[in-house]
């Protein structure tokens, strides 16, 4: 979906002028007809706070908002304090148009989107029915950006995914078609169902944001990024996924079963609960670039890089793990970290955040000893042993 600095920018969101908390943020895409959703101007459409009465349309973003939020995106340029803020209020509001169709743990919801505004790749790992593809849809509709979806299965072709060399009849050439990789947002749905040959069509886009194809490369959309699905590694008729494609994942995360209220809620809420399709979407490619900038300038302090160092080397020589973290995943626990830091309005990174985003991040990158396997050992056991003696650094952080 096409936006634009005008139609995708960052504005003043009328909850702020209820609550009196300051200025808010509403980022949003094209007008999406028929929902319960209030106008901010001619192009842009957010959701209104769950309790707030009919407001005012918000005024437009004021000139020297905008020269600000462009500076924003310079290389190097520091983010301002009022940007921080709206960032997280946006990020806030894509959460809430979430939860509107999927029924689930918060924190599960926020990681999922931290990992994508960091524009990482995230995989969904869990049991058929428990809510991956609507979880995965709605994101990926809430972000405003263009979406494709891919069903895996056993006797997909990698031209299937990517593209092909077709002849063209017209013309009389032989020319490439795009495949359905060729989007912002790609829904990989149950990837590990699909042969390795399959798989491997993934690796080249979501490393080097490229296709190639007869010799020529062919650069992918930006942002581009991959939501996969997966079943358990145990489930009938599924190929696990290697290494070097876990490695690519940014965050690996298990929705589980949900707990007695939200299953009361899903049942309650089951004819009037909006499909994931018909979610509005509230963020855009500016407010992705936007929060994608800000991730990288968060600052690190010496601790707390210590202390992230102290974690993967101790993957490295834990008697239970065969593969420990490498320095790919180094840079992954940093960068989700500082997602979750610039959601809270923050602009350094913490050792909470560490701590929060450390089994995601290596779960699935760590590989455990088969005799520990036995024994009933996992990967997120030991990520969770190991950070319950580590040394946590106190303050200094900013």
């Amino acid at each position: 979906m096409a936006t634009s600095a005008e139609g995708a920018g960052i504005v003043p969101h009328p909850r702020d002028t209820l609550d009196g908390e300051g200025d808010g943020v509403a980022v949003t895409s094209a007008s999406v007809k028929d929902l319960p959703v209030r106008t901010v101007d001619p192009d842009i459409t957010s959701l209104p706070p769950a309790s707030a009465a009919p407001v005012e349309p918000a005024a437009p973003v004021e000139p020297e908002i905008r020269a600000r939020l462009a500076r924003t995106l310079e290389p190097d340029a520091p983010v301002e304090p009022e940007i921080r803020a709206r960032l997280a209020r946006t990020f806030d509001d894509v959460v809430a148009n979430v939860r509107r169709a999927y029924v689930g743990k918060d924190g599960t919801v926020r990681l999922a989107l931290c990992c994508l505004m960091a524009e990482g790749h995230l995989l969904v790992e869990d049991h058929p029915g428990v809510g991956k593809t609507t979880l995965a849809k709605a994101l990926a509709r809430s972000l405003g950006l263009t979406f494709g979806r891919v069903q895996f299965t056993a006797d997909l072709l990698p031209a299937d995914v990517t593209g092909a060399m077709v002849f063209d009849r017209d013309s009389g050439r032989i020319s490439f078609r795009p495949g359905p990789v060729f989007t912002n947002i790609l829904l990989a749905d149950e990837l590990n169902r699909a042969s390795p040959k399959a798989q491997s069509a993934l690796l080249e886009s979501m490393e080097e944001h490229q296709v190639s194809a007869d010799g020529v490369s062919h650069p992918l959309p930006h942002p581009f990024m991959v939501i996969a699905t997966q079943n358990p590694y145990d489930a009938a008729g599924t190929f696990p996924l290697p290494h070097s494609q876990r490695d690519r994942f940014l965050l690996r995360l298990s929705l589980g079963y949900p707990d007695r209220a939200a299953e009361d809620e899903l049942l309650a809420t089951a004819l009037t609960r909006p499909t994931p399709d018909s979610l509005p979407g509230v963020g855009g490619a500016q407010f992705l670039s936007t929060f994608a900038g800000a991730v990288q300038r968060t600052h690190v302090a010496p601790e707390v890089r210590g202390y992230v160092l102290d974690l993967i080397g101790e993957t490295r020589s834990h008697p239970d793990l065969t593969v420990g973290a490498s320095p790919r995943a180094t840079l992954s626990v940093l960068r989700a970290a500082g997602a979750v830091a610039v959601s809270t309005g923050r602009d350094y990174v913490t050792p909470d955040d560490v701590k929060l985003v450390a089994e995601p991040a290596l779960g699935h990158r760590v590989v455990v000893h088969p005799a520990a396997e036995l024994a009933g050992i996992t990967a997120s056991t030991t990520i969770e042993e190991i950070l319950s003696r580590l040394v946590v650094p106190v303050g200094g952080f900013r």
